[in-house]
């Protein structure tokens, strides 16, 4: 996306293998289409995290390279602060005053935290972006409630939904971090100051671990079909 005052440009791209590939002519073609030279821009945003692995490193790396190309600082944005943005703009403010953001982390786990709105349209965490379970989430929940969304609400359709109807929370599976609600961190970060050397950016992963191993599938596998190990 590409900010400028209180416009944005947005260019949205599937992920997969090709998307590193296909990310800079898009960059390019975005600049050319706001008649912008790379040069032209004050800052290079990037979202840091959490999420994929390989998405948070592509990110972070074509970000730090355009933004050492142009000598221009970088803003690290919060995935699951833009999370919380999208939900704003589609459940609207009066209902979003705080909102717990919730990404599907795979292994059976959650990337979450609760964000409080401010008024020059960033978001706050309140309490450290964490690797949930399901039942340490919903704990957390029911101790400081406020609306759930993400796609974590699909991922864990047995508890968080359920959950949710319960404390008479409203939810949105279907907010995702897009580049509208970059485009609003990516301005309230540049008007805080909050910019960062390129040197020093990088992506936040939350979890150190990829992936389970056999064994650990295996016995997940065992656990949700309720059989002893």
């Amino acid at each position: 996306m590409l900010v400028d005052g209180p416009d944005a440009l947005v260019r949205a791209l599937p992920g997969g293998a090709q998307a590193s590939a296909a990310l800079l002519p898009q960059v390019a073609a975005l600049l050319a289409e706001a008649g912008l030279a790379l040069r032209d821009l004050d800052a290079i945003g990037y979202g840091r995290g959490p999420g994929a692995f390989t998405g948070l490193r592509t990110a972070c790396a074509i970000a730090q390279g355009l933004a050492v190309g142009a000598d221009r600082p970088m803003l690290a944005l919060d995935t699951l602060a833009a999370l919380a943005a999208c939900a704003r703009r589609r459940l609207g403010a009066a209902a979003t005053p705080t909102v717990w953001s919730a990404l599907d982390a795979r292994m059976g786990e959650i990337y979450a935290a609760r964000w409080i709105a401010m008024p020059d349209g960033g978001w706050q965490a309140d309490g450290a972006v964490a690797l949930w379970s399901p039942a340490a989430l919903a704990e957390a929940i029911t101790a400081r409630p406020a609306p759930i969304v993400g796609n974590a609400l699909l991922a864990q359709a047995e508890v968080l939904p359920p959950l949710a109807a319960a404390l008479g929370l409203a939810t949105d599976a279907q907010a995702v971090p897009d580049g509208l609600a970059l485009a609003e961190l990516a301005r309230a970060a540049w008007a805080a100051g909050a910019t960062l050397d390129p040197a020093l950016a990088l992506p936040l992963y939350v979890r150190d671990k990829v992936a389970q191993t056999t064994a650990e599938r295996e016995a997940a596998a065992r656990a949700a079909r309720g059989e002893a190990a």
